[in-house]
């Protein structure tokens, strides 16, 4: 990003400097790249992203909380162990040089481990190896040298390898060097274990109680959006049952009203379509009456019957389609098997159409409006070629249905519109013998009807190439 684009974006952004270093961290935090970043790194879904949002806070907490503890705490415990053990040494080294006699140090000895729990030995004339005060053995092993040194004072050895259970301190004094073996447990406070393991047993239960309730808030958005899906796809579905968080109980209840809604102007069409029908299809059989009784085989009287033929069949079609949504339920249906009747319908009728299945298919449909859809797709491909192929299969969760022909086609600027109702392409199309233009209307119609869509392209026998893809 430029920087005069920056000044645009950030006006209010400190004056530009001919220096890099000035205009890196503006880079760096409108980097493009960094928003694409994170949403690759957040969860997809509401559940993941609640139980993040829950998550997120609890975790830094507890994680300030454990840095907190060791670092106050388990220094603060070690420190006071390891002083206590080194002021006991001490102690002992001061009292062995006030007794020079074996047998008071004998009892001294004695005493320590009876009373202390220490095992102190005595090596007359012995001198400690020139080595470092302190061995290798963690924080621990620091501790107690930085107590051994500010308490006892003399040389010492510490070694916290040697023995599992114990810790071996060694120290030079004027007459040889004393050996104490101290348990480790006196060295070590459980506490904290015992606080981290508490800490993360809580935090476990707590995420299991949270999962539970989110994935019930969930399951409710999911019903919903399950619901709706069927209901695009032109399925029945029941009401959808109200429950969860008050604003999924909202969305619930006006998906409800607006599916009420939706199928009382279905049936409301359905009923005027009937009544439409009644009352133009009476006229019109009067006047086709009229016309057979008329005598003679004037130009005008032919003229007038195929007018009335042709508003019949413009009538039937405009019915057709707008009887699209019709009243008809979804159920589960042969795709392979409705494709074969049509298909055995136009060969009966002569026309040359290839049948290839790939597998048996079966999905929710109106089996009748799919089958009036086919046969306006296949019929359109016989009425303008002499060639027709019909090839179906799945592709993933969608069934792919595939109609070619070698027909003069549809040029590409006027796919989208040969869709519109009553409209007909008369520079490829026959006028003679086109319909009344609702053919491709309502095919699509009925085929997005089942959550499907329809598209037009090149085909490889040079024709037209149909594609309809229909939802599992």
């Amino acid at each position: 990003m430029k920087l005069t684009a920056l000044r645009r974006l950030l006006p209010s952004a400190p004056p530009a400097r001919d220096d890099a270093a000035a205009v890196a961290p503006w880079r760096r935090w409108l980097h493009p790249g960094t928003p694409s970043l994170l949403k690759r790194l957040a969860p997809r879904g509401l559940m993941g992203r609640s139980l993040l949002i829950i998550v997120t806070p609890l975790v830094i907490t507890q994680v300030v909380a454990a840095i907190i503890f060791y670092d106050r705490h388990w220094d603060t415990m070690l420190r006071r162990l390891t002083g206590g053990i080194a002021g006991e040494i001490a102690m002992i080294s001061d009292m062995l040089r006030r007794e020079p006699d074996p047998l008071e140090r004998e009892w001294l000895l004695a005493t320590a481990h009876l009373r202390l729990g220490l095992d102190v030995s005595l090596s007359p004339g012995d001198i400690l190896p020139n080595e470092p005060p302190a061995a290798a053995g963690g924080q621990m092993a620091e501790a107690l040298a930085h107590a051994m040194e500010s308490r006892v004072q003399r040389p010492f050895v510490i070694d916290t390898d040697s023995i599992d259970d114990r810790v071996e301190i060694r120290v030079q004094l004027s007459d040889g060097v004393l050996t104490v073996l101290a348990p480790r447990k006196r060295l070590f406070s459980s506490t904290t274990y015992i606080f981290v393991m508490w800490m993360v047993g809580t935090s476990m239960l707590l995420m299991g109680i949270a999962t539970i309730f989110m994935r019930n808030q969930v399951r409710s958005v999911r019903k919903l959006a399950a619901t709706a899906n069927s209901f695009g796809k032109g399925r029945d579905v029941p009401r959808l049952k109200e429950e969860g968080a008050r604003e999924v109980r909202q969305a619930s209840h006006a998906f409800n009203l607006m599916r009420d809604r939706i199928s009382r102007q279905i049936e409301q069409r359905t009923e005027m379509l009937a009544g439409v029908s009644h009352d133009l299809r009476t006229p019109l059989t009067r006047m086709k009456l009229q016309i057979a009784m008329m005598n003679g085989d004037d130009e005008d009287i032919a003229a007038l019957r195929e007018d009335v033929e042709e508003m019949e069949r413009m009538l039937a079609d405009y019915l057709a389609f707008a009887r699209g949504e019709g009243t008809e339920s979804t159920e589960p249906a042969d795709l392979s098997g409705l494709l074969q009747d049509v298909v055995g319908r136009y060969r009966r009728e002569g026309y040359a159409v290839d049948l290839h299945l790939e597998e048996d298919i079966t999905l929710p449909l109106k089996r009748r409006a799919m089958e009036r859809s086919v046969s306006n797709l296949i019929g359109n491909a016989c009425r303008y070629g002499s060639h027709v192929a019909v090839r179906a299969g799945l592709r993933g969760e969608t069934a792919v249905l595939l109609i070619d022909d070698d027909g003069p086609g549809i040029p590409a600027d006027k796919r989208e519109q040969v869709f519109k109702a009553f409209f007909r392409l008369e520079s490829s199309r026959n006028p003679k013998t086109g319909g009344s233009g609702l053919g491709l209307t309502i095919a699509r119609d009925i085929v997005r009807g089942h959550g499907g869509e329809i598209t037009l392209a090149d085909s490889p026998l040079g024709g037209l190439r149909v594609v309809v893809e229909l939802p599992l």
